[in-house]
């Protein structure tokens, strides 16, 4: 539970908490030619402990190739008079089956138990939904799911709902006329009678791997959609550009605050949206930071993107944090200036520009050389940072290094062969600055069953991407 809020500057406020002690980690074993069901794994992240950066339990699904990605608490919209927010129950949406497992953390934090699961069919017939990424609890207590397809992996965007206190599928969201053509995350703000969510890509196009002929065919989103949170009604659309690929949608934590950013992994742009218009209740959007390509032989592609797979806001709204995923590198930006961004911070973490891998890099704006390979604890660190967890005092930045296994297995087959990391990388928040924490290692190619891949990171004492201020 959150011990208390403090003020910090005019109009916002952050979390004092205890250190994060444990975390809960998705892991599936798709595409890794190991027949077993995904799990969900408790790290030890207590440095007094005797099994720090160690997979302390696993708790196993009762199915195959689920594909758990990400995950989400039954509870996270904290208004200010009941700032006390109770984490007993984690919800696992499934990118591929569909399904919804519902953990119960809360009887026992070391080793969750399953408490409750929805069959695909019941989303399907009820919904006509399929496909589900992200997860947040919506203001009265009910959980908000959203989605990428229709059970047949067409592109479909919008919402589920399940009951925040018998977790029963409700149905849909919006409203059926007024489902996007694709969705993937979104966030929102109560206090501004706001939804935002992103594009995301088709389904079964896409899960085929990442094909340069699907560009330019309506297979990567380009719209970032803005919907009125209590008529539950799609009242904008901003197109990004095509191929542009909007993912990650985070708002600043000051619940005053009417802007955030998105941002869009083939193009290398995070954009900035923002209330443009207070009586209207219309919404912008600006171009606040652009990674450049890189000129590269030796790939699937003559340029490669700066693909940021994941996006995270700290508490304070001081810092921004990029996963580059294809690039491997890990950018954090001062965002005092909300509108100019500027990087304060960089670190590589792996990444398809290494120094002696396949890929030569014949142009760059910003290196002057590839970067080294990384090596902790005397194992190689393959793939690219994708999914990442900030603690709540902003010092620790947890990063895996699966984004989806299909093109995980595409991209970087090393990381299916030999298992995906955790790392943890140390934050300078006076400065600015990043530090990989060359003792900290949750290496999961050392899985009892076999090799497997990590995604989604929680935090049960809060972490920075579940809570929403109310």
């Amino acid at each position: 539970c959150l011990c208390c809020v403090l003020s910090s500057g005019p109009g916002f406020s952050i979390y004092l908490a205890p250190r994060e002690e444990l975390a809960y980690v998705t892991c599936t074993y798709r595409e890794t030619c190991t027949n077993q069901p995904d799990f969900l794994a408790t790290v030890d992240l207590n440095p007094r402990s005797p099994y720090y950066c160690q997979v302390i339990h696993r708790l196993p699904m009762p199915n195959l190739k689920d594909e758990l990605h990400s995950s989400g608490w039954s509870a996270g919209c904290v208004c200010f008079d009941n700032i006390t927010t109770k984490r007993n129950k984690l919800i696992l949406p499934c990118l591929i089956s569909s399904r919804i497992y519902v953990v119960d953390v809360g009887s026992q934090c070391r080793a969750p138990k399953l408490c409750k699961m929805i069959e695909p069919v019941d989303v399907f017939w009820k919904c006509n939904k399929g496909h589900l990424s992200i997860v947040h609890s919506l203001p009265n207590g009910d959980i908000l799911i959203a989605n990428m397809g229709d059970p047949a992996g067409n592109g479909k965007g919008g919402f589920i709902v399940l009951d925040g206190e018998t977790f029963e599928l409700k149905g849909n969201w919006e409203n059926e006329c007024e489902a996007p053509p694709t969705g993937y995350d979104f966030w929102y703000q109560p206090r501004h009678n706001v939804l935002i969510s992103s594009a995301g890509l088709v389904p079964k196009r896409a899960g085929r791997g990442f094909n340069p002929d699907d560009l330019k065919k309506g297979v990567f989103g380009r719209r970032l959609n803005v919907w009125n949170l209590s008529c539950r009604t799609l009242t904008q659309c901003f197109d990004l550009g095509e191929d542009s690929l909007p993912l990650s949608v985070k708002f600043l934590h000051n619940p005053d605050a009417a802007e955030g950013y998105v941002s869009c992994a083939l193009s290398g742009i995070i954009y900035r949206f923002y209330k443009a218009c207070c009586e209207a209740n219309t919404w912008s959007v600006e171009e606040a930071i652009q990674i450049p390509a890189k000129e590269v032989s030796g790939w699937i592609l003559c340029k490669m993107p700066a693909f940021t797979a994941d996006m995270v806001i700290s508490l304070d709204d001081k810092y921004l944090y990029l996963s580059n995923w294809l690039h491997g590198d890990i950018r954090q930006y001062d965002i005092s200036k909300t509108c100019k961004p500027r990087l304060v911070g960089q670190v590589f973490v792996g990444g398809s520009i290494l120094r002696g891998g396949p890929v030569t890099v014949c142009r760059d704006e910003e290196l002057k050389c590839q970067p080294e390979p990384l090596v902790i604890k005397c194992k190689r660190v393959y793939g690219g940072p994708c999914k990442m967890q900030l603690s709540l005092d902003g010092k620790r930045l947890y990063v895996t290094n699966s984004f989806y296994s299909t093109w995980d297995k595409q991209f970087y087959p090393n990381v299916v062969r030999e298992g995906s990391v955790m790392l943890q990388i140390d934050v300078d928040t006076e400065k600015g600055g990043l530090t990989v924490n060359k003792n900290f290692l949750v290496d999961f190619g050392k899985e009892p069953n076999g090799p497997c891949l990590a995604h989604s990171i929680r935090f049960p004492c809060g972490d920075s991407t579940s809570d929403i201020l109310a």
